[in-house]
């Protein structure tokens, strides 16, 4: 007869509780006894956003400073989960279908500041299998998002172009460093003073008068008409 072995948990972040929890099901048994020297490395997102733009002004200031569109406007599809765990850090788990990949992300906001978003990011092959993965594992779904995003590039800075359901459209630049980020939006005349940081949360405050929890919960934001309830919090007609 098959002895059972209980294993007390070490402490450890969400991750390293979901591989010790494998271990045990000896799925991943050999990383077991290598689990209190496990360390994350978060990568970290500098990146800045501007509400409100004119696609195509913008587009033609891209093509003017010799940035180069390397995917098409798209729809994209993105579910968010959350856990007690990760709500403490104030972070979650997202699934992402990106039009030509698919991600499943690991995301913590520290603050909203150029800096503060860190992020561990994997590609897999499937959106639905990996909402099904990521609830199978103890995670609540907390929303379902899509958008549309056109994706340009400038040397090693990322442009998009983001439509979000009920607000105008926002450009986010991601580049290696803070300075070249604003570089890159001082060449669209982008006001440095105007940026915005951290989620998507902070473009909807701009337009609606909401919290954090009242975008980071509402259970979908799809091209529909804007809810009433939101509706009546506009600061602005969007």
């Amino acid at each position: 007869m098959r002895k059972l072995v209980f294993i007390k948990p070490l402490p450890c972040t969400f991750a390293q509780a979901f591989v010790q929890t494998c271990a045990v099901r000896h799925l991943y048994r050999p990383l077991l006894p290598k689990m209190r020297y496990y360390k994350v490395t978060m990568q970290t997102e500098i990146e800045a956003k501007w509400l409100n733009i004119n696609p195509d002004t913008l587009r033609a200031a891209l093509q003017r400073i010799g940035a180069t569109c390397v995917t098409p406007e798209r729809l994209m599809r993105r579910a968010t989960f959350d856990h007690p765990g990760l709500t403490q850090k104030n972070s979650w788990v997202r699934v992402r279908d990106e039009g030509d990949k698919v991600t499943l992300s690991y995301k913590q906001l520290d603050d909203r500041t150029v800096h503060g978003t860190k992020e561990i990011c994997l590609v897999v092959d499937n959106f639905a299998t990996a909402r099904s993965f990521v609830e199978m594992i103890g995670l609540t779904q907390k929303n379902y998002q899509e958008t549309r995003r056109e994706s340009w590039k400038l040397g090693d800075t990322e442009i998009d172009i983001d439509f979000w359901p009920w607000i105008p459209p926002l450009v986010e630049i991601e580049a290696p460093s803070e300075d070249e980020v604003y570089a890159v939006a001082e060449k669209l005349k982008l006001a440095k003073g105007q940026a915005l940081h951290g989620s998507v949360e902070t473009a909807y405050q701009a337009v609606y008068n909401v919290t954090d929890d009242e975008v980071n919960q509402c259970p979908e934001i799809k091209f529909v008409e804007i809810p009433d309830w939101l509706r009546e919090r506009a600061r602005q007609i969007p």
